[in-house]
């Protein structure tokens, strides 16, 4: 675990054609440090949250299980406790992100692939805290803290000319 990220990141590369596990744990605890740094997010001492880099197939399974969409969708999340308001942990949850679907939006949006990933990593990190965006009050809300985030790391506003709701 990196000393900036305070929460241990278990990570799986289940399918797909991802970087290397280094890499990606590299990226991973950046995102989730910095959600950390710049969001009121409470986790108990030796939190994990686990990280599963997949494809299309799989999480368009995944997201017909639980969500009844029978389509990809670039990320989801599984919060791991039953807690509703910090300190969370000590499992924080899941988050399950589809290759194909990122790298295709990323082109879409004219983005660098590892922006679009940070985006939805911390986006998917927001979720495991109870931020959502089904209502629009609530997707205000997500949006403003994950612009904060990702401008700490430098990178664009992705809502600011193509509004990209994560997890349609």
């Amino acid at each position: 675990m990196n000393k900036a990220c305070p929460v241990h990141i278990d990570l799986l590369i289940e399918a797909g054609d991802w970087q290397s596990e280094d890499l990606l744990e590299a990226i991973a605890e950046k995102a989730i440090a910095a959600a950390f740094a710049i969001s009121d997010l409470g986790v108990v001492e030796n939190t994990e949250v686990s990280l599963v880099f997949t494809d299309d197939a799989h999480i368009q399974d995944l997201n017909k299980m639980w969500r009844e969409k029978d389509k990809p969708t670039n990320v989801l999340s599984f919060p791991g406790d039953d807690s509703e308001e910090p300190p969370f942990g000590p499992l924080l949850g899941d988050i399950v992100i589809a290759k194909e679907t990122v790298k295709r939006e990323a082109l879409e949006l004219e983005i660098p692939f590892e922006h679009h990933l940070i985006h939805l990593i911390v986006h998917g990190t927001l979720h495991l805290f109870g931020y959502d965006h089904q209502i629009d009050e609530d997707a205000e809300e997500m949006e403003a803290e994950e612009r904060l985030i990702l401008a700490s790391l430098q990178i664009p506003d992705p809502y600011k000319d193509a509004p990209l709701s994560a997890d349609k």
